[in-house]
């Protein structure tokens, strides 16, 4: 069961370092989960959070701050000296550690870098810094269990206790050479059940899932995602084994992601919190909110250069939303299949195969919906037959087009390596609403003949 934050809660725990009882805060916290913690150090003032990181053990405290929102945890790190922070960044993993120390400047990384004690830790946090952080070297920590193939299984054995109490959670045993090349894995079950006397070489499983430091996160992810891995190891270049990434990282590259591609599907174009400043807020949507106005005049020309049919055939123009709403929303709707597939790497077909099934596809719909605005239209409002003929022609075609256009634009971003999130939301609804009255009045001059 979740521990339950209120407001009473974190009312009291204000009151408690208020009045400076220490003792009792810790009372309250001690068998407060680590992210919970972080929850409360949300809801508090700055001073009153650095009150509580000082307070409590660098053991718990050091999983609190990966836990905090960016933000905030720029905020408390700016009230803790480089050696408070040296002293929480030794307590975490590699990976967690170089993440916190990468959000410092250049000058308090290295500051804090040399208030730490482990030396060894020290140099894997400097080395992880130099990777990007999008990449699996930026991902990966270098807390690992690796055993040589050339060891026997007692060898073996002692040598995975030394190595295990450096690592929090030990997933998989990784084998390697004299070079540390990674050669494969090894298994618990045999590892148990087999002679102490038998070299590690023998038994080991060579057939082993890795990826490379420069490998892409959102690569790294779907491999990952696709082989169920908890851990997969990272080799460099010539195939050392340098670290392994966790699942639980991949969850937070996979969280990430889906938040940038719907901000940009709802034309967002940069990511912010609810909370960030108005201006940050403004720039994040102006850009797309002026591509919508932009799409607007057009449309709004569009429309002056008909204005004749308009006045001759006023039904026109009771329609023209609708066919503008539905090219906006088949867009949006085909464009987000394509993406879900991009993201999933599940789009395996030809172009053409694609093609012909989403025109396929739109026209069955379209025909569905034209029979039902036809209808509706001549027996329940009764326009005209040319009229209602014109709308369910013009619902068909739209349909289709905006389909394929929200097909292809995020395939074709893809291809060229651009996001193809950029493809939905405004830019498709805006693009296909230009089209649909387009396509709206073009076909109506050809039938009736304004």
């Amino acid at each position: 069961m979740s521990f339950e934050i209120t407001t009473e809660y974190i009312e009291e725990i204000k009151q408690l370092i208020a009045d400076g009882k220490n003792e009792e805060i810790l009372k309250h916290l001690e068998e407060v989960h680590y992210a919970d913690i972080a929850e409360i150090i949300e809801d508090l003032t700055v001073d009153e959070g650095i009150y509580l990181i000082k307070l409590l053990d660098s053991d718990v405290t050091s999983d609190v701050i990966t836990e905090l929102d960016e933000d905030t945890r720029e905020k408390i790190l700016g009230g803790l000296s480089s050696k408070e922070i040296a002293e929480e960044i030794s307590e975490l993993d590699t990976d967690d550690a170089a993440d916190i120390i990468a959000e410092l400047n250049n000058r308090q990384q290295e500051e804090v870098i040399s208030h730490i004690e482990d030396t060894a830790h020290a140099n894997d946090i400097r080395d992880l810094l130099r990777y990007d952080e999008n990449s699996a070297g930026g991902l990966m920590a270098k807390e690992l269990v690796k055993v040589n193939e050339n060891w026997n299984v007692l060898t073996c054995v002692k040598e995975m206790r030394a190595q295990a109490e450096e690592v929090s959670r030990v997933h998989s045993i990784y084998v390697v050479d004299d070079n540390d090349t990674l050669k494969g894995r090894l298994s618990l079950k045999d590892l148990l059940t087999t002679s102490t006397r038998t070299a590690i070489k023998d038994v080991f499983i060579k057939k082993v899932d890795f990826v490379h430091v420069d490998d892409k996160a959102e690569d790294v992810a779907r491999i990952m995602q696709k082989y169920d891995l908890e851990a997969i190891p990272v080799v460099d270049k010539t195939g050392r084994l340098v670290g392994r990434i966790t699942i639980d990282d991949i969850i937070d590259v996979i969280t990430d992601e889906a938040e940038k591609d719907y901000q940009m599907a709802a034309g967002i174009s940069q990511d912010v919190e609810a909370d960030d400043t108005i201006w940050e807020l403004t720039k994040a949507r102006l850009p797309w909110l002026i591509l919508a106005l932009l799409g607007g005049f057009v449309s709004v020309s569009i429309l002056g250069g008909f204005s004749t049919a308009l006045v001759k055939y006023k039904e026109l123009f009771f329609f023209t939303p609708l066919i503008a709403a539905m090219a906006g929303n088949v867009g949006v709707q085909s464009s987000a299949i394509i993406l879900q597939g991009l993201a999933n790497d599940t789009l395996k077909d030809p172009w053409l195969k694609r093609l012909l099934k989403e025109v396929s596809l739109s026209l069955l719909n379209g025909l569905v919906l034209a029979a039902i605005l036809m209808s509706a239209g001549m027996y329940f409002l009764g326009f005209d037959v040319k009229v209602g003929l014109t709308v369910a022609i013009s619902l068909v075609s739209v349909i289709i087009i905006a389909s394929i256009i929200g097909t292809f634009v995020p395939l074709l971003l893809d291809k060229v390596g651009i996001d193809p999130a950029l493809a939905t939301g405004p830019f498709i609804t805006t693009s296909n609403d230009i089209f649909g009255i387009l396509i709206y009045f073009w076909i109506a001059k050809m039938i009736l003949g304004f």
